[in-house]
C-alpha cells in the first residue's frame, strides 16, 4: 500500500513522541512492503512563533491532501496566557473542524503488567476494555461566547444531526464489540442532554436494535469509572463530558502516556494522537512515554488505512515491549531504571512481526 502521512510534532514532548512514531511506522512499512510518505507541518505553539497562527493556512491544506495526520502535542507555559488572542489549543480545534472530524475514540484498556501503576487497586482493574466516543466539534466549546464587565457566558448547542451522527459512530463500534453502548449526559439539568438522550434513543431503537442502550448521568459515569471500570463497553458523550471523562479513564491504565486517541469524520482521513499534553517539564530529557503515540499510530493504520494485521501488529509489540520491562518513567515501578524514549520506540520497532 502507498500512503501520505501528514506530520505535526507540536511542542514539547511531541517532536520527541512522533519520533518514536514514525519508527514503528517505517518498521511497518519495511515488514508489509508498504510505502508511507510523511510531510511534516507546524501546529500550536511552535506555529505561533512561526507564522503568528495556531494552524497556518498551508498545515491544514496539507492535511486535507494526505490521507492521515498524526500530531504529538501542543502547548506549554510560553503561550499559557488564557487572554491571549492565539493560542495553541485553538490550532486543535480549528484542525478537527477544517477536517470535518466529529469523532474522537480513546480506547482504555490495562495491561497486567501495569496495575501497580494504576492508583486503583487491581482487583477492580481486571476486564478493563472500554472505548470513549467523545463528540468533537459541536457544545460549549463551539458555542458562541461572551464577556462582559462583570459576567461571562458560554453557549453550548447541540443539533439532531450532530448527535445522530455520534451515537452511529458509536454504536457501530458497540456492534462489533459486546453490544453495550453507555450514553452519557446531564439530562436532569440540560436542555442539551435531553436532546441527546431523545435523539440518542431514536437512533438506536431504529438503526441498531441488536445493540444494548444505557443511559447515565456525567457525574454518576465519573463515579462509576472508578468503582466499576471493567462494566463498560462503549460510551458516547458530547464534547466537554467525553474531554473530562477521558482523562479520568487513563488513570485506569496507569499513566495518560499509555492511552492513544482517533478523531474521525465521515471518509478514512483520520488525526491521530496521544491524549496526554506537551509536558514541557520533561521536554528535550529523552524521558517521555512513547507508546500513547506508538498505540495511535496503531489507530491510523487501522482506520485511516484499513491496515488491521498491522495495527494489531503495532499493539502486540506494544504489549511485548512491555512484558519485557521495557518502561518509561511514568509506568516504571519506583526505584527501578526507567526506559529512555528511544529505547522504548526501539523495543517495539524490534517486536514488529507481520
Amino acid at each position: 500500500m502507498r500512503a501520505v502521512i501528514t506530520v505535526l510534532p507540536g511542542d514539547g514532548i511531541g517532536p520527541e513522541v512522533v519520533h518514536e512514531g514514525l519508527k514503528v511506522l517505517a518498521a511497518v512499512a519495511k515488514a508489509g512492503g508498504h510505502a508511507f510518505e510523511t510531510r511534516e507541518a507546524l501546529i500550536g505553539g511552535a506555529a505561533i512563533d512561526a507564522t503568528g497562527t495556531a494552524l497556518p493556512p498551508d498545515t491544514l491544506e496539507l492535511a486535507k491532501t494526505t490521507d492521515a495526520v498524526l500530531l504529538g502535542a501542543v502547548g506549554g507555559p510560553k503561550w499559557d496566557d488564557p487572554r491571549a488572542k492565539v493560542r495553541p489549543e485553538q490550532g486543535l480545534l480549528a484542525i478537527r473542524k477544517g477536517l470535518g472530524l466529529f469523532a474522537n475514540l480513546r480506547p482504555v484498556a490495562v495491561n497486567p503488567k501495569l496495575l501497580r501503576a494504576s492508583p486503583l487497586r487491581p482487583e477492580l482493574l481486571a476486564g478493563v476494555d472500554m472505548v470513549v466516543v467523545r463528540e468533537l466539534t459541536g457544545g460549549i466549546y463551539f458555542g458562541e461566547k461572551k464577556r462582559e464587565k462583570d459576567r461571562a457566558s458560554d453557549a453550548c448547542v447541540y443539533t439532531d444531526a450532530e448527535v445522530e451522527r455520534i451515537v452511529r459512530t458509536a454504536a457501530r463500534i458497540a456492534r462489533g464489540r459486546r453490544k453495550k453502548l453507555w450514553s452519557v449526559d446531564k439530562a436532569n439539568v440540560l436542555e442539551t442532554s435531553r436532546l441527546w438522550r431523545e435523539v440518542t434513543e431514536r437512533v438506536m431503537k431504529e438503526e441498531f436494535p441488536d445493540v444494548a442502550l444505557a443511559h447515565m448521568l456525567v457525574d454518576a459515569c465519573a463515579m462509576h469509572l472508578i468503582r466499576r471500570p471493567a462494566d463498560f463497553d462503549v460510551i458516547v458523550t458530547e464534547n466537554m463530558f467525553g474531554d473530562i471523562l477521558t482523562d479520568e479513564a487513563s488513570m485506569l491504565a496507569g499513566s495518560m502516556g499509555m492511552l492513544p486517541s482517533a478523531s474521525l469524520g465521515d471518509g478514512k482521513r483520520g488525526l491521530y494522537e496521544p491524549i496526554h499534553g506537551s509536558a514541557p517539564d520533561i521536554a528535550g530529557k529523552g524521558v517521555a512515554n512513547p507508546y500513547a503515540t506508538i498505540l495511535s499510530v496503531a489507530l491510523l493504520l487501522r482506520y485511516s488505512l484499513g491496515l488491521e494485521a498491522e495495527a494489531r501488529a503495532v499493539e502486540a509489540a506494544v504489549a511485548a515491549a512491555i512484558d519485557a520491562d521495557v518502561l518509561p518513567a511514568d509506568v516504571a515501578p519506583a526505584g527501578s531504571a526507567p526506559a529512555p524514549t528511544a529505547r522504548a520506540g526501539d523495543a517495539v520497532t524490534d517486536r514488529i512481526r507481520l
